[in-house]
């Protein structure tokens, strides 16, 4: 383990600039896949620079206001003792794969992670599992500091406070920091701009990157014929689906007519009203044209549309 900087002596932005450096513990469940929030393609847009900077919203804000009371109730609960850790910190042999420790345990070849989340997140910790990201969070942290094992300590507000303890694992470690290098190698080193995986967040990372349109050139794509067929398949299944869904739900409705509400087993269906108040912009327009045009935004996006040219063949 070397220590890279000092996090005390730097500003949030600084630090934000070395995390682009390297890979740190949150992005190791990104590089290998199993990040459901941050795809691959935007895990490099956003070390290349060319993602706009997050901004800070209340759940950062709260993570990170609330990191000392969690380690101070991990404390309470275990009768064990933190300390900071201060230093953003690199692999021995990696300078590019980063760790930023929250506590280090006294007395102990370990470290404390603390995490806060949302109700909405609590199923899987109530059940007893690490999630998936944090797992790999804390086999990234063990490798770059040579730790025996990881404590997590979770709050999850307003429902509970639950701590696991992630032992070593050579196997998992050691796959995990191939991964990372083989990873920085290609798409950091020689620029490789990752594949899509067809997530929210890869979609974003396009629109980021590529989101301009700059040239009226063509590109041959002859390669994705089939790709684009099917496309097409799935199109068409997606509409019968979506019919039949329809089906259900309005014979659902012709038999509750005017009921609110009606069980089916384990569901619960509602029909209820709901309110809703818009503007009308044609007549805002045609009435009141300063005030529509004072108010008005125009954004410009990308339009992604692939069609059959009748007669074409390949």
């Amino acid at each position: 383990m070397k220590k890279i900087v000092s996090v005390k002596t730097i500003s949030r932005a600084e630090w934000l600039e070395y995390r682009r450096r390297g890979i740190g513990g949150s992005d190791a469940a990104a590089v290998v896949g199993l990040n459901p929030y941050k795809s691959e393609l935007a895990l490099w847009a956003d070390k290349q620079g060319k993602l706009p900077e997050v901004e800070d919203n209340e759940s950062m804000r709260t993570g990170r206001d609330l990191e000392d009371y969690v380690a101070r109730r991990w404390c309470e609960a275990t009768g064990r003792r933190v300390h900071r850790n201060n230093y953003m910190c690199a692999h021995d042999d990696y300078d590019f794969i980063l760790a930023d420790i929250d506590r280090e345990v006294v007395g102990e070849n370990a470290g404390l992670e603390c995490k806060t989340t949302s109700a909405y997140n609590r199923a899987d910790i109530e059940d007893g599992k690490v999630p998936i990201t944090y797992q790999v969070q804390c086999y990234h942290y063990m490798n770059v500091m040579g730790y025996d094992r990881m404590y997590l300590a979770v709050l999850v507000l307003g429902v509970g406070f639950y701590s696991f303890v992630i032992e070593r694992n050579n196997g998992e470690q050691n796959a995990l920091l191939r991964a990372e290098v083989d990873w920085w190698g290609k798409h950091m080193v020689q620029g490789a701009e990752p594949t899509a995986d067809g997530s929210d967040s890869a979609g974003d990372a396009i629109m980021a990157l590529h989101g301009t349109c700059t040239s009226e050139d063509h590109v041959i794509l002859h390669d994705m014929y089939t790709d684009f067929e099917r496309m097409d398949e799935i199109k068409t299944a997606i509409k019968d689906l979506e019919r039949e869904e329809s089906e259900i739900k309005q014979e659902a409705q012709q038999r509750m007519g005017a009921c609110a509400y009606a069980d089916a087993g384990k569901y619960r269906i509602t029909w209820t009203p709901q309110s809703r108040t818009s503007i009308d912009g044609r007549r805002l327009e045609k009435e009141h044209p300063d005030i529509y045009r004072a108010y008005s935004a125009t954004t410009t996006s990308r339009i992604f549309k692939a069609k059959i040219i009748k007669g074409e063949r390949l």
